[in-house]
């Protein structure tokens, strides 16, 4: 087991990430305050993000509009990392998630 953190996803101490996942500071941010669990949590929610949006992965617009996703997701920080207005997730009971 690695090095427990207080995951700022999860709300609760999990274990941490192995390496960081993102470059710079905000990725050694993620890597200290983000889980495992709350990773993966976020690439579900990036996938998402991605597809409803039509992001690109390819330039640098969309890298820094990931990074604002991130900050939103992660640390509550800008309007950024909810899912897209309208979403309705598979298999879900009516309403927005």
């Amino acid at each position: 087991m690695g090095q427990l953190v207080n995951c700022v996803v999860l709300k609760q101490q999990a274990e941490g990430l192995d390496k960081p996942t993102h470059p710079g500071e905000l990725g050694q941010r993620i890597f200290q305050h983000v889980s495992k669990e709350g990773w993966q949590q976020w690439l579900e929610r990036l996938t998402t993000i991605i597809n409803e949006n039509g992001i690109s992965t390819m330039d640098l617009e969309s890298f820094t509009l990931i990074e604002k996703h991130m900050l939103g997701f992660f640390f509550g920080e800008g309007d950024y990392g909810q899912l897209p207005a309208g979403f309705h997730q598979a298999g879900a009971s009516g309403g927005k998630k």
